[in-house]
């Protein structure tokens, strides 16, 4: 079989011409690399110092002016200008390429306009260093293209290649740069996705999105369907950017309207739509709330065509409201609490912004995941087909149970360089203490009885009865009780989680409101004055983080505070009016009344202490803990055996029955 060349990536600049973007794109400043691991030592202050100058900016101040950017592919370089593509959205990230896929070598080949301009070719290693690879130049020549032979061999543990370009005494246009490889015939046509949005309630996010994938030309070959499943009463329909989209993307566009069944029922929604009709090689999951590179999508579909395996594709989340700043680089679900997490050597909150791809060690490391969010991540069909679709949990730890139900079976996932949206990170929300806590609990335990390789789940139960009393002396009762019902709905079994699947949440929301510390207010008027009878020591609050000891006392005297008479005054005024980012369980233990404000910045709550409860609580807390630590062999066995039915294509289809009824197919007569 006679190989064929396949394009593998492309050099592209901002759709928007964001700014705040650009250092994902071309990078001005030089390579400052930070200090190796084992030059650092084992000392800890050593480490620690090495951590914080890590995060150091060392931005040079120059920056990529927007008359530069010529096109989607084209950047004119200033004469005596020096810039390097070794960048998120521009570097190819080779070890990846090595690791995974059939590719074995890649040509480069990059077009520039103007005299004297020359190319440098660069490659890492693992541990951040790079080398020299080949150059160019076109001299007294108007214009050269250069192709540049690179071998992945040298790739095994990580490593990047990437190119910079400077101009001589006269500007130079940078027209194009493409990265190609020979591949069988059999791989040389490109596959197609099914993109499955989910939305509820972010009818202009959603419709803006929309948008983007529609306009963008060189992605519309690669799009099957892009389902729509509308599970709000503010629809995308009525957006004023829909008629846009619905122009651009004309018939690929279907939009099907369900009943809120949360992530998981909107996403198995467009699975399932995939699977049945079968005529895409891939299904896309992405959040209605997130701003998309659409060359990502083209990535993905690329780097799933040609690897090995079947073999999961997901995208990286860089924060929505600081573009520059990368959420996470990979994430995995650590096995002995069970409990996501980034992978090892990964730093969270990374801002490309201050610190460039050439000069941070730790990117330059392949690192390998469990699970990818779906926020952005490709399936393929084949492999929907065989494990079937998602487990039938609302929201939260659907995604990573897919993934690690995937690696299971054979088939890995790879969060992909070069393919990523941008979101709201997860530290902006409030999912740990709202609605959303009752589903972390219970979907994690469910993904640990199905999962975990140790007996009764590692550190899981410990865990839990931990952030228990650590809730408890926070006077978060709301959050507590639904935890105890989460654990609750783990012990009826599987057999029920289809049948709450649209109803658990008006119940969640129903049960809440008896509860102060869950009723939320955006009025700083509707909470009586803070009032205490006896003032802070020295006139000030004490919000410094405290010691590792100081904290371990404080975690023995806390329960025994928690049981004594709360002071009469904190019945009628809170004593105290508490940051989101000091709500710690080390400062509100020290209170018997206090006004919290949320990490969204929008609204606040009163906590008040009660003695009764706490005793009532504390008692369930500690049974709950110990039936389930009794009954894990069993329920793992149950939830094991009950997992192929209740991701099948055929029990979806009777949860989705509701809205399809009347139809021979899923989804047909909609939108």
């Amino acid at each position: 079989m006679s190989p064929s060349t396949r394009l593998l990536q492309r050099q592209i600049l901002p759709t928007d011409r964001d700014s705040d973007v650009f250092a994902l794109y071309v990078d001005p400043d030089p390579a400052i690399l930070d200090a190796d691991k084992y030059e650092v030592g084992t000392n800890r202050n050593a480490r620690d110092l090495n951590a914080v100058a890590m995060r150091q900016s060392i931005a040079s101040g120059e920056g990529i002016h927007l008359d530069q950017i010529e096109s989607r592919t084209a950047l004119r370089v200033k004469a005596g200008q020096r810039l390097s593509f070794g960048t998120y959205f521009n570097a190819f990230p080779a070890s990846y390429w090595r690791r995974w896929t059939v590719v074995s070598a890649v040509t480069l080949r990059v077009k520039v306009v103007g005299r004297g301009a020359s190319v440098v070719v660069y490659k890492s290693m693992a541990n951040g260093r790079s080398q020299r690879v080949d150059s160019a130049s076109t001299g007294s020549q108007v214009e050269g293209t250069f192709e540049f032979e690179l071998s992945l061999k040298p790739f095994v543990d990580g490593g990047w290649y990437w190119y910079d370009v400077t101009a001589g005494d006269e500007e130079v246009l940078v027209e194009s740069a493409e990265w190609s490889a020979e591949v069988p015939e059999d791989r040389a046509a490109h596959g197609t996705v099914d993109i499955a949005i989910t939305t509820m309630n972010r009818p202009d996010f959603c419709a803006k999105l929309l948008t983007q994938l529609g306009e963008d030309e060189v992605l519309r070959p690669y799009l099957d369907t892009v389902f729509v499943m509308e599970q709000g009463t503010k629809k995308v329909v009525d957006s004023p950017d829909f008629a846009k989209a619905e122009g651009l993307l004309g018939s690929v566009l279907r939009v099907i309207e369900q009943g809120n069944l949360g992530g998981s029922g909107g996403y198995a929604r467009g699975q399932l739509e995939s699977v049945r009709k079968g005529t895409a090689t891939y299904a896309m999951m992405m959040d209605d709330d997130v701003v998309c590179e659409p060359e990502g999508v083209i990535r993905a579909v690329t780097f799933g065509d040609l690897a090995r395996r079947p073999t999961i594709v997901g995208g990286h989340m860089f924060s929505l409201f600081s573009r520059s700043r990368l959420h996470s680089f990979g994430e995995i679900v650590q096995p002995w609490r069970f409990w996501w997490e980034s992978a090892p050597g990964v730093f969270g909150d990374w801002d490309f912004a201050a610190r460039n791809l050439r000069s941070a060690r730790w990117l330059h490391q392949r690192i390998d995941v469990d699970f990818n969010g779906w926020f952005m991540c490709l399936i393929p069909r084949q492999v929907l087909a065989e494990i079937g679709l998602s487990l039938p949990v609302f929201i939260k730890w659907d995604d990573s149970e897919f993934g690690l139900r995937a690696k299971e079976a054979g088939y890995p996932t790879v969060t992909f360089p070069g393919a990523a949206v941008w979101h709201v990170p997860w530290t902006d929300k409030n999912d740990a203490l709202d609605w959303q806590a009752y589903f972390h609990q219970r979907n994690r335990f469910i993904a640990a009885l199905l999962h975990s390789r140790y007996p009764k789940g590692g550190r899981m139960i410990r865990e839990s009865r931990n952030h228990q009393i650590k809730h408890l002396v926070s006077m978060q009762y709301s959050t507590v009780e639904l935890r105890h019902q989460a654990l609750e709905d783990v012990l009826a079994g599987p057999d029920h989680l289809h049948e709450v699947l649209g109803t658990k949440l008006a119940e969640v929301n129903a049960f809440r409101k008896q509860f102060s510390d869950a009723r939320l207010e955006a009025d700083p008027d509707a909470f009586p004055p803070v009032r205490r009878k006896k003032p802070p020591r020295k006139g000030r609050e004490d919000t410094g983080l405290p010691g590792r000891w100081s904290q371990l006392v404080t975690a023995g005297l806390a329960p025994v505070r928690q049981l004594t008479r709360a002071r009469e005054l904190s019945r009628e005024h809170p004593e105290v009016e508490i940051k989101a980012m000091d709500a710690k369980w080390y400062h509100l233990t020290r209170f018997d009344s206090a006004i919290v404000s949320m990490n969204d910045g929008a609204s606040a709550a009163l906590y008040q202490r009660d003695p009764e409860k706490f005793r009532e609580l504390a008692a369930k807390t500690i049974e709950i803990h110990e039936r389930l630590r009794r009954e894990w062999p069993r329920l793992a066995q149950e939830y094991r055996a009950k997992l192929g039915e209740i991701t099948s294509p055929e029990a979806w289809e009777q949860t989705f029955r509701p809205w399809t009824q009347g139809d021979d197919t899923p989804g047909e007569g909609d939108r």
